[in-house]
């Protein structure tokens, strides 16, 4: 008897919502989105487009990925220093480095963003140096302005 009892309750229920869910499908709406956007968020985006560009030119340690010019590899200090002191003298503009990778001493110059920058400084030294000069990826110091376009 219970059971006749639920069957026509849940049998009733099931007629009762069935006739509450019919949907009118001749109407038709037309649903829009309207998304009223801070204009700020446009100057925030370019920001950090501009944040995510230089960050890819950077190494681990701060300094920005370039290239400078290899004049001298070699196990002897003073020839190395002697050539760091010539190339300071002849070319004041550019800074010079001596770095030790053991076993040698190597004598690099200038701090280039750009391969075309090095290419064109390489042919400037070439003139007065006649030993090969090698253009070598390197960390280079650099300080960006607000401006510039790195690519």
């Amino acid at each position: 008897m219970n059971k006749l009892i639920c069957f026509l309750f849940f049998a009733f229920f099931l007629c009762i919502t069935k006739g509450n869910t019919q949907v009118d499908t001749t109407k038709k709406i037309a649903d829009t989105i309207v998304v009223n956007k801070d204009p700020r968020l446009d100057v925030l985006t370019q920001k950090q487009a501009i944040v995510n560009k230089r960050s890819q030119m950077m190494t681990s340690n701060g300094l920005y990925k370039g290239f400078r010019l290899q004049l001298l590899s070699t196990n002897n200090r003073n020839q190395a220093f002697k050539l760091k002191y010539d190339l300071l003298t002849n070319y004041p503009d550019q800074k010079a480095y001596v770095t030790y990778q053991a076993p040698f001493f190597k004598v690099r110059l200038g701090n280039f963003l750009k391969r075309e920058e090095a290419e064109k400084m390489r042919k400037q030294i070439s003139k007065n140096f006649q030993t090969g000069i090698f253009l070598v990826e390197d960390a280079i110091e650099y300080t960006p302005k607000d401006d510039d376009d790195i690519k």
